[in-house]
């Protein structure tokens, strides 16, 4: 089991990282190892996407069902196939005099034992990437906030 939740404040409008992060067909253009995104279905409130992933040697695909909710700017991913055991994946984006807060939360384990345990061992440096690329999407697309980002993370009571 990995698990890794966070909250971030950024210099950022909720709505617009709410956009960059609802836009799963882009990934591809900025998160790393993500290789190839495939929407399947997508409406309003919902999309199902197929990811590629890869790193070294392992390549896998694996189909999410996201539940987008742009009132609440609430983003929930289900794992629906692929080489997980099991994902659940959460996203919020909430109003702060800074900017938004990013309430982050992400769940999961792999079938192979081997892929699992390579994960463990870069799973930090992973998500600090991938937040990164996340903020560095959001400064491509929305221009360089005023003061610079401070990405400063909330402690979790």
């Amino acid at each position: 089991m990995t698990v890794h939740a966070e909250k971030r404040v950024i210099p950022y409008r909720p709505e617009e990282l709410y956009a960059l992060v609802a836009d799963v067909k882009r990934y591809p253009e900025f998160l790393p190892w993500c290789m190839a995104a495939r929407i399947r279905e997508q409406d309003e409130r919902a999309l199902t996407a197929d990811l590629i992933i890869g790193f070294q040697m392992f390549r896998e695909r694996f189909t999410s069902y996201i539940d987008l909710n742009p009132e609440q700017l609430e983003i929930n991913v289900k794992y629906a196939e692929g080489p997980f055991r099991y994902l659940s994946n959460s996203w919020r984006f909430l109003p702060h005099p800074d900017g938004c807060e990013i309430d982050f939360y992400v769940d999961f384990e792999f079938n192979s034992r081997l892929l699992q345990s390579v994960i463990e061992t870069l799973f930090t440096e992973a998500v600090k990437r991938m937040v990164k690329a996340f903020e560095d999407r959001a400064n491509v697309l929305y221009g360089r906030p005023q003061a610079p980002l401070s990405g400063r993370s909330i402690p979790q009571s």
